[in-house]
């Protein structure tokens, strides 16, 4: 592709770069480097490929950018603005401050054209893939011949940082194996980090290793906007493999002191060295935040190309409405994110069962059950689906060529596997699940904690929660994990106590709009609880209920998960000797604490000091439920160890008769 470029685009691309300089130096705080460096791939990127529409930023069909290099921020607030989002020149004055839309790295706003969060090296990388696979498998599912009512594609830019962090690794991998060829990246090859040259620590063949994967890869230099044009094209034409632009370019590009030089990573110019950079490149020295208005036009009128192509979707999507009514009334609600009628009926009631299943069992049936009713419901296992029990019969794999399915094989790639569901979320029309075993959470933590951050609807499949996975051993035995979770601010951690509370647990996760659900299953049965004895599991939804009452009780046993047949075993050694214990089952601090205080005081009454909580992992957060004269069945100071739950159970003391002594010696001390 030969593109004109003119004075007027080096215009627009000097005004990038210091748009993105007085920022920084007005923030006192920032990277400028990166802006100044890659303004000249971003532009072209922008204004000659990216298909978008500021006048409907989230219009369905758009292409998706992603800034996975997020400390390079004002690069992405520069080209919104001009491009006419709704991110104004006093959003740019306010980078970095109190209550700005111009944070220190981008944070997902839809409405304002950022698509992600982006900062942790790598993640924005993995969420690209994610949009990328989101892109195919609702073309496979809504395109109609002459009607690609979907049919976009994802572009990025990424660093040095990007590409060292394992986690694009993983991401890479799935990519180039699936071969997503809608999916290019632009690679700001600027041999710097903050340490000094990649050279200290990064030496590898990035080319190869990429082509290795699968990709297609591209090299350029930086600042010539003809190579730069002539690969994106090259790589709108790749339909086979994913695409990585290799630009060459120089960190603070212009700088007289400081091109090239690790300080223009994170820190200001300072006032001298941006003058003498202005001054360099033929900048006005006054005023600072200067858009030239021949820019602003070149903008307008080389963005009307998304408008036209917005134009044509709606024409499309109206002639797809005509031809294709269910269709299109199915489009319309993934894209609201509505449930379809109806589809709780699907979820399952289980019988009273003293052997039980396993939570993870009961969970595999449920999300079996809602496939059926739910058809945006898609997901996978890190290479642990027979175990996890997370895949759909009869629903089909996504393979290379093939995204009609709804089964991902992640393959053993946990970090690649949080970041890709982060990317499906983001993207639309999709309601993703991951499953792998809780110990191996602490894989996933940097994207869920993403996910938690952008209150993403993806729900997580963690099983084997707790010693009792037995023979394994303390390597794959989860102690303090459960803690960690629920340490993540918007992520709701839900442990089922038996089947029919997994079934509540599945109706939560895909009614819950306020962020990412944690299921943590077991490996080992537990009994199915009598409902016409106990409360019924509806109770789940409120984080706590008292599962089994007693008349004036002298004390409250708490559980969660499959320590609530220890509580309920308890209770009943207790009652044999003229002691009253109420059972509270507990599966969720997070929705606990949304509970009114006259609930909460009706299930843990403040006037009944003596408590006893019961769960298979660290002790840490349950004294906020106990109080100061409670105690806590945990286990403390330790790991698990290699042998049958059953003996870990009595070895640790979580059986009934050993709760029960626990709550009599609390019973005396307090008494």
């Amino acid at each position: 592709m030969s593109i004109s470029f003119d004075d007027i685009d080096y215009l627009a691309v000097n005004t990038i770069r210091f748009l993105a300089v007085d920022a920084v130096e007005k923030a006192k705080s920032g990277h400028p480097g990166m802006p100044m460096g890659m303004a000249l791939p971003a532009y072209v990127l922008w204004t000659r490929f990216l298909v978008h529409d500021p006048a409907w930023p989230q219009w369905p069909d758009r292409d998706r950018f992603v800034l996975s290099a997020g400390h390079g921020s004002m690069l992405l607030y520069a080209l919104l603005h001009l491009s006419g989002y709704d991110l104004s020149l006093e959003d740019l004055k306010a980078f970095r401050q109190w209550g700005s839309h111009t944070p220190g790295h981008p944070e997902r706003d839809p409405a304002r054209g950022i698509e992600t969060t982006t900062g942790p090296l790598g993640q924005g990388f993995g969420n690209g893939v994610g949009m990328a696979i989101a892109e195919r498998m609702l073309a496979a599912r809504f395109n109609r011949p002459g009607l690609p009512i979907v049919d976009h594609r994802v572009f990025g830019i990424v660093s040095d940082g990007d590409l060292m962090e394992g986690i694009s690794s993983e991401a890479a991998s799935l990519a180039g194996h699936l071969g997503l060829g809608r999916l290019t990246y632009l690679y700001d090859d600027n041999r710097i980090t903050i340490e000094g040259s990649t050279d200290l620590a990064f030496s590898e063949d990035v080319t190869a290793r990429f082509r290795a994967y699968g990709w297609q890869v591209l090299e350029v230099d930086g600042l010539d906007p003809e190579a730069i044009a002539q690969a994106l094209e090259e790589a709108c034409r790749q339909e086979e493999r994913p695409t990585l632009i290799r630009c060459r370019t120089h960190l603070a590009y212009g700088s007289p002191h400081k091109q090239d030089d690790p300080e223009a990573h994170g820190a200001p110019l300072g006032e001298e060295e941006a003058r003498l950079t202005k001054a360099n490149l033929g900048w006005p020295l006054e005023p600072s935040f200067w858009v030239p208005p021949e820019v602003r036009e070149r903008f307008r009128v080389l963005l009307r190309r998304g408008a036209e192509a917005r134009q044509a979707w709606e024409a499309r999507m109206a002639d797809y409405r005509a031809r294709y009514p269910q269709e299109a009334a199915e489009w319309d609600r993934v894209q609201a994110r509505r449930l379809p009628p109806g589809w709780d009926e699907a979820l399952p009631s289980f019988a009273p069962d003293p052997k039980g299943v396993a939570t993870r069992s009961a969970s595999g049936t449920v999300l079996n059950a809602l496939a059926a009713r739910v058809p945006e419901l898609v997901g996978g296992s890190a290479d642990l689906a027979p175990s996890n029990m997370t895949y759909l019969k009869g629903h089909g794999d996504i393979r290379r060529g093939d995204f009609r399915g709804r089964n991902f094989h992640f393959g053993v790639r946990e970090h690649a596997m949080g970041t890709i569901l982060n990317g499906l979320a983001l993207h639309g029309g999709l309601r993703p699940y991951g499953g792998t075993f809780l110990v191996f959470s602490d894989y996933m933590r940097p994207s869920i904690r993403m996910a938690a951050m952008m209150r993403l609807p993806v729900v997580y499949v963690f099983t084997h929660d707790s010693i009792f996975v037995g023979e394994d051993g303390p390597t794959h035995q989860p102690v303090e994990h459960l803690a960690a979770l629920r340490a993540i601010p918007h992520l709701t951690v839900v442990r089922p106590a038996d089947a029919n509370e997994v079934a509540e647990a599945w109706r939560l996760a895909l009614e819950w709009e306020e962020g990412p659900v944690a299921l943590i299953l077991s490996r080992q049965p537990v009994p199915t609880l009598d409902r016409t004895t106990l409360a019924p599991a509806s109770g789940l939804r409120r984080g706590a209920y008292v599962l089994q009452e007693a008349r004036d009780p002298h004390l409250l046993l708490l559980a969660s998960g499959s320590e609530v047949g220890v509580a309920l075993g308890a209770a009943e050694v207790l009652a044999r000797e003229g002691i009253r214990a109420r059972v509270v089952s507990f599966p969720s601090w997070e929705l606990f604490e949304r509970q009114p205080e006259g609930y909460r005081r009706e299930v843990l009454p403040p006037d009944l000091p003596v408590r006893l909580a019961i769960e298979a992992g660290v002790r840490q957060g349950w004294d906020r439920y106990v109080g100061s004269q409670g105690d806590v069945l945990a286990i403390e100071g330790r790991f698990g160890a290699s042998a049958p739950w059953r003996v870990l159970a009595e070895q640790y003391g979580f059986t009934p008769d050993k709760a029960a002594a626990r709550a009599r010696a609390l019973l005396a001390r307090l008494g």
